[in-house]
């Protein structure tokens, strides 16, 4: 005990005041385990604790976070939250999400590590940091149930928010001594919401020649993390396949309990699991605090507290090194004790101060830029000239005849559009399409303008014809080049 009340008066920090949640499930019982970590280590720390999640959901608020906690994060500006529970159905949107896009937190960083052979894992040699991109994709969460069978939801990439997320991890790459950032997309099929968030990255590479870079397709991604992790260095991805990649790539290490995660902006930051609230064995004092308390280090590094950030980390590989095991990574040969969330807590208490032996030790830096990227100027690009073309008209009805529809949206046109397909779901079924094709009750009738452009008000007169006609419109998405490229996908059949 002595040594670590020696360790803890080195620590003379200013207190910081950060906003804590203890969410749902296992939320508390984590967080409190985490909490008695970071005081006993010597954190200089001044919570305002919020209520978020489930409880406030049932009260009826939608969002899952009153007005009042806002004021907390916009005035602390640092937020440690524990895994919430979001109601299923009724409307409710995820508070992740809300949190993360609200406060601009832009860059979700998840290194997950292989902690062979104290957690076992066929992959020892596994150390990657996967960077998503948090604010855009198809997370944006904009959905319409546009035909009684069909809905859909918009995946919107911007370059804007692929700058950023992508210099991002080009600078974390730097900060942090690693040597190369692989992208990873489906522009293979999303040529160009995909096909934008890769060109980004081509460009702003050319700004880091000492930095190695590649791309893969993130279904051949996915395999080679599942397969040969290793590989890797620091993955920058969009929303969905980062989320999707980073929970195959904790799981891989040896649990996604062990995995913490940072949520990076200008302004603002959140620091968290990875995992879920997992109610089904909360209160049972069974659950790894390891993904909070690596998250809490994290936030550490993050306010400048480093020295606590190393000596809390230290003494978790410690833990984990001794073979002190929760239930989750338990193994035998490699574990030598099985203990409980509160047990597992006070084994790093008593550990601080020490080192491990066989695992890297850590030392954290103060002026390590680990979590924040340096600021950049944007690329600058020349305005594009924008013309609109034609116009995808959707509309809707079941059981109808592409060989009837199509003469009669053709018709449509008149001098101003040439009809150039009908499709269903995307694929092509007029004119010449297939027998075998499956319809369902969403189509589109694509028209190019038989003039060099056309306006807003010679479709909305298209869209009012086709309405007289008694055809059931759903909405209409216009065409358009940039500098004489087209801004739209060709049909499938096309």
């Amino acid at each position: 005990m002595r040594q670590i009340n020696l360790l803890m008066a080195q620590t003379t920090h200013t207190p910081t005041p950060i906003t804590v949640a203890h969410g749902d499930g296992i939320g508390p019982e984590i967080m409190e385990a985490t909490l008695g970590i970071l005081k006993a280590a010597g954190a200089q720390l001044e919570p305002q604790t919020i209520d978020i999640g489930e409880k406030v959901y049932l009260r009826g608020n939608t969002s899952g976070i009153d007005p009042g906690a806002w004021d907390s994060l916009l005035s602390t500006k640092v937020f440690l939250k524990a895994p919430i529970t979001t109601p299923q159905g009724g409307g409710m949107k995820s508070l992740n999400v809300t949190i993360r896009k609200t406060l601009g937190l832009y860059a979700n960083v998840r290194p997950t590590v292989s902690y062979f052979p104290f957690v076992a894992t066929k992959h020892p040699k596994m150390d990657l940091v996967i960077v998503r991109e948090n604010e855009e994709d198809l997370y944006a969460g904009i959905e319409h149930q546009q035909t009684q069978n069909v809905a859909q939801c918009l995946k919107l990439i911007s370059r804007q928010g692929s700058e950023k997320i992508v210099r991002y991890a080009f600078e974390y790459a730097v900060g942090n001594n690693r040597k190369k950032v692989t992208c990873i997309t489906k522009d293979n099929i999303m040529k160009l919401t995909d096909g934008l968030f890769h060109k980004v990255f081509n460009e702003i590479a050319t700004e880091y020649p000492q930095i190695q870079n590649d791309h893969l397709i993130v279904d051949i991604g996915a395999a080679r993390i599942a397969d040969t992790p290793e590989i890797f260095d620091v993955i920058v991805t969009l929303n969905l396949y980062g989320d999707i990649i980073s929970d195959i790539a904790a799981q891989v290490a040896g649990s996604v309990g062990l995995a913490g995660s940072s949520n990076i902006g200008d302004h603002c930051a959140m620091f968290e699991a990875i995992h879920g609230s997992a109610p089904m064995i909360a209160g049972q004092n069974i659950a790894n605090p390891s993904g909070l308390l690596n998250g809490a280090i994290m936030m550490l590094v993050h306010i400048g507290q480093a020295d606590v950030a190393t000596l809390i980390h230290n003494a978790w590989l410690t833990t984990i090194e001794e073979g002190i095991h929760t239930a989750d990574i338990y193994h035998e040969g490699s574990s030598k004790k099985k203990v409980g969330t509160k047990e597992f807590a006070q084994a790093v208490i008593e550990r601080l101060g020490k080192r491990p032996k066989s695992l890297t030790a850590t030392e954290y830096k103060n002026d390590t830029p680990a979590m924040q990227r340096e600021p950049k100027a944007e690329i600058e690009h020349k305005h594009a000239i924008k013309k609109v073309v034609g116009v995808d008209v959707f509309f809707t009805g079941e059981n109808l005849d592409p060989d009837i529809v199509g003469p009669i949206m053709k018709e449509l046109g008149g001098d101003r559009y040439t009809l150039a397909m009908i499709s269903n779901r995307g694929v092509k079924v007029w004119p010449n399409g297939f027998s075998e094709t499956h319809y369902s009750d969403h189509w589109r009738a694509r028209y190019m303008a038989n003039a060099k452009e056309t306006s807003i008000k010679e479709i909305l007169s298209l869209m009012s014809d086709a309405t007289d006609k008694g055809i059931e419109v759903i909405k209409m998405e216009t065409l358009c080049t940039f500098d004489g490229v087209n801004g739209f996908s060709l049909g499938q059949g096309q």
